[in-house]
């Protein structure tokens, strides 16, 4: 067990390092970019796609030459801080939906998935620090050294500005700083503390085997399902839609979550794999993966019918002026929009409908690799097009996005490898430790 974690916490320290000198070069890259450069990349997209806007803000104000060039800049110069945006929101809301999942088994008394509780408990581990580069990310935007959220820029609240935007106007009862703040804060608080909570009561429970304190951990998992439930849906709003705040959509809150939870199913495989082929889990066996397996398929339809649906409802529902949020993706974004439906729909779909296959190590830990990058994907098309609009095809964005990569696996590999060592693989508290270890799926 502790090899397993050295070995792999070292790789997790050197993805690390390698992330952040990465993400240093992109940095001093981007900066680097004067006005004339800025401009030549703007005509380019201007070019590639003429009158097609990824943010609802070039629609918003003056439309000369001078407008346009300001909004260019602060596309371009908003690089760095939304790459990073968009791996911490993904690895976070993997660690928070794999605590739901693991909330779900308790409340559910699930017996099957008992052996890998822990193994969900590690990857929760992540959320303290997923969540403090979160809060990161919020200082530098309400100090305004960072431009993520147009919403925040008191001009455009402001009735005597030029810059005026009524619609943000009428939604900035909601969408202010002081709320936003507060709204974060519970976030991360809330979710770090139930994790706390959670694994507290699991190793009191191995230490004590009180049917008490099962109890007592059961009535704290169902308070994390509610506590996710609205925190989730806050969140998703907060850190990904109101990104472009003229936009709006009924699934989004859906089609985030089931993009986490696909994601955290995936790592939960990724890990228990490995834990058996080290040796330290043999307990995991066949069955208990063509269950994961078979979550990480349905999970898989589920994503696939919410991003349909927010596809098809603009037409159905005759919501012209929204439009440019997959107008903006198919023009400029079309290398990563639309192929992550591969990733995420039709391989999933081609290779795991037998019930076989979900019992193969090998193909499922690939379908696990396909399916997290495939959801990384997802999260970059909900982020990068409002924040970096066509201008994230470059030198400085390539490094700063491969170097944010790095840098967030590289933490929560070391994170969830840490916790990992620090746990009991095998909660021998649980009362129904014994129903997982004989469990026989039985088709």
């Amino acid at each position: 067990m502790h090899n397993f974690s050295s070995k792999f916490r070292l790789y997790s320290i050197i993805a690390i390092i390698a992330g952040l000198v990465l993400f240093g070069i992109g940095y001093f890259l981007n900066k680097s970019l004067d006005e004339a450069a800025i401009t030549h990349m703007m005509e380019a997209a201007n070019q590639k796609a003429p009158h097609v806007a990824s943010h609802s803000m070039e629609h918003v104000g003056p439309q000369d030459h001078k407008a346009h060039l300001e909004h260019a800049t602060t596309f371009v110069k908003n690089q760095p801080l939304a790459s990073l945006q968009a791996i911490a929101v993904f690895l976070f809301g993997i660690s928070c939906c794999t605590l739901f999942f693991h909330s779900i088994q308790y409340a559910a008394h699930a017996g099957w998935s008992v052996i890998i509780l822990r193994v969900m408990e590690a990857i929760a581990s992540y959320i303290p620090y997923g969540g403090a580069i979160l809060l990161l990310i919020m200082i530098l935007n309400v100090t305004h050294v960072g431009h993520l959220f147009h919403w925040m820029d008191p001009a455009v609240t402001d009735v005597n500005s030029h810059h005026f935007d009524n619609i943000i106007y009428e939604k900035s009862k909601f969408l202010n700083i002081p709320f936003y703040v507060i709204r974060n804060l519970l976030y991360v608080g809330g979710a770090t503390f139930f994790m706390l909570k959670l694994k507290s009561l699991s190793k009191k429970l191995d230490q004590t085997n009180d049917r008490a304190v099962y109890k007592k951990l059961y009535s704290w998992n169902i308070g994390y399902i509610a506590f996710f439930g609205f925190a989730s849906a806050s969140w998703a709003w907060d850190w990904l839609m109101s990104l472009d705040s003229h936009w709006y959509s009924t699934m989004y809150i859906w089609y985030t979550m089931v993009s986490c939870l696909s994601s955290g199913i995936a790592t939960i495989i990724l890990l228990s794999i490995n834990l058996k082929k080290k040796g330290v889990l043999p307990q995991f066996n066949d069955n208990h993966l063509h269950d994961l397996a078979k979550f990480l398929f349905a999970t898989s339809m589920l994503w696939t019918y919410t991003w349909f649906c927010q596809f098809m409802l603009y037409w159905y529902a005759n919501v012209p002026e929204e439009v440019n949020y997959f107008q903006g993706r198919f023009k400029f974004y079309g290398m990563t929009f639309l192929p992550m439906l591969i990733l995420n729909f039709l391989i999933p779909l081609a290779v795991m409908v037998s019930s076989s296959i979900k019992r193969n190590y090998k193909v499922v830990n690939i379908m696990a690799v396909i399916v997290l990058i495939g959801h990384w994907f997802d999260f970059f098309n909900m982020v990068m097009p409002p924040s970096v609009g066509p201008y994230w095809n470059t030198l400085s964005g390539w490094l700063l996005n491969f170097g944010s990569i790095l840098f967030g696996v590289g933490l929560f590999g070391y994170a969830v490898l840490t916790a990992l060592k620090k746990l009991k693989l095998i909660p021998t508290g649980n009362p129904y430790l014994k129903e997982s270890e004989i469990y026989e799926y039985p088709f």
